[in-house]
Parts: C-alpha cells; structure tokens; sequence
C-alpha cells in the first residue's frame, strides 16, 4: 500500500508542479524563444503545453499502474461473500432485508 501511495503522491506533485513551472517559464521569460513571441501567442502556446504536460503525467501514471503485479493485491474475503450473497439474491428474486434498499424503494 506504501508503494501506491508514494507514486500517487510523487504524480500528484508533478501535475502541479510542471504546468505552474512551464507557465512560469514562459511568462518570465526563462524558456529559449519566448520573446520573439506576441503576448496571445505566448499565452496560447504556454497553457497548450501546460495541459500537455498535465496529460504525459497521467500517461505516465496509468502505466506505473498497469505494471503493478496484480497477485500482489488480495480482495478481503467478507467482502467477496457478501457481494457473492447479494448477487445470489438479486438473481433469485428474493427480496432483500437490507434498510438501506428499503429506503430507495
């Protein structure tokens, strides 16, 4: 679970920090180029970039993601008994006990 958290936290900086770090760059004058540009452009072209940026994070997260071992997480096994109940009980029409589907009728 540590291993998740810290690479959900260390994405999660980075989807901040990179657009505000591009538009900062880009308004002050940091990155090569930027000066020969007209304001609208400069505006254009540092948001484009900054969603950019924003989206090669996500990328990069979804795939840490697929790479995670899959056997290295177990579901808890009330849980899956009781998922397994309800469904029973919604395939065999009987009606349920639960109040909280009660209220919802």
């Amino acid at each position: 679970m540590g291993g998740v958290m810290q690479k959900f936290l260390v994405a999660s900086m980075f989807m901040w920090i990179l657009p505000v770090a591009i538009l900062y760059g880009f308004n002050n004058d940091l990155l090569p180029g930027s000066t020969t540009l007209s304001p609208h452009s400069l505006t254009l072209l540092s948001g484009f970039i900054a969603v950019v940026s924003v989206n090669v994070v996500i990328v990069f997260y979804i795939c840490l993601a697929l790479k995670e071992p899959t056997d290295k997480h177990k579901p808890d096994a009330s849980f899956v008994a009781e998922a397994k109940d309800s469904v029973k009980k919604l395939i065999s029409g009987v009606p349920s006990t639960d109040p909280a589907l009660k209220k919802q009728e």
